[in-house]
């Protein structure tokens, strides 16, 4: 369901794919070969989200923010199932762990990856290229070849996965 709000429309680009039960309202831009998966849902009321191309948004997450705090997720961007984003900025090829919540002015580097269950506190630099778990989240190590090959194994797939649900 998509809404307007206070006169403001999300604009989705034509080739993203978004679950018919996800509900996105006002500021909102998502663009080309993205997704937005199931029960999500993505308020652009208080401030901009803007979710790039080729990115994933799963099952189940909430995107929100607060006052002149815009959202940022940027291309090849995967977003795991039931993860909270609020006035963050995910930067491109990162990938957010199912079940992760990411606060305010928090920021995850290029390439990083933050894993499963993790809290990425207020204001929180999260480095490019490495690995980020826990409550609150610490880096634990630089990334393998192994873990990016594997990060855009998912984010490809969730492309294409989208795209065969969009064609029905």
């Amino acid at each position: 369901m998509i809404y307007d709000y206070k006169g403001k429309t999300p604009s989705i680009d034509q080739t993203a794919f978004i679950a018919p039960d996800c509900v996105i309202t006002g500021e909102v831009e998502i663009g080309a070969y993205s997704s937005v998966w199931f029960k999500t849902v993505i308020r652009g009321d208080v401030a901009p989200v803007k979710i790039g191309a080729y990115s994933n948004i799963q099952d189940l997450s909430l995107l929100h923010q607060s006052p002149d705090l815009p959202l940022i997720v940027e291309d090849h961007v995967t977003v795991g199932h039931q993860v909270t984003l609020h006035s963050a900025v995910i930067r491109k090829k990162a990938l957010v762990g199912m079940g992760s919540i990411i606060l305010d002015g928090a920021e995850v580097g290029e390439g990083a990856f933050v894993g499963a269950g993790s809290l990425v506190p207020p204001g929180k630099k999260i480095p490019p290229h490495t690995l980020a778990f826990g409550s609150p989240a610490k880096v634990v190590r630089e990334l393998t070849k192994e873990d990016i090959k594997e990060m855009e194994r998912i984010q490809q797939d969730y492309v294409k996965k989208g795209q065969t649900y969009k064609q029905g």
